[in-house]
C-alpha cells in the first residue's frame, strides 16, 4: 500500500521545482497584487485631488532641482 501511495503522491525533494500549475498560480498572485497596489495608488490620488484641504501636497515626490 505505502509503494503504491508513494508512487501516486510523491514527496517533494529539495531540488524538485514547482508544477506548472503552481507557477502560474504564483504568477497570478504577484500581477493581482501589482494591480491591487496600484488601484490603490489611484484611489488615494482620486481622493486627494477631490479634497480642498488634503496633505496631497506632502505625499507627492518631490523634485530636485537642476543646478544651473
Amino acid at each position: 500500500m505505502r509503494v503504491l501511495s508513494l508512487r501516486a503522491f510523491p514527496e517533494p525533494g529539495a531540488d524538485d521545482q514547482l508544477a506548472p500549475i503552481e507557477q502560474t498560480r504564483i504568477e497570478r498572485r504577484r500581477q493581482a497584487g501589482v494591480s491591487h497596489a496600484a488601484a490603490l495608488r489611484r484611489a488615494r490620488a482620486e481622493r486627494a485631488a477631490r479634497e480642498p484641504c488634503s496633505s496631497a501636497v506632502l505625499l507627492q515626490p518631490t523634485r530636485l532641482r537642476e543646478s544651473a
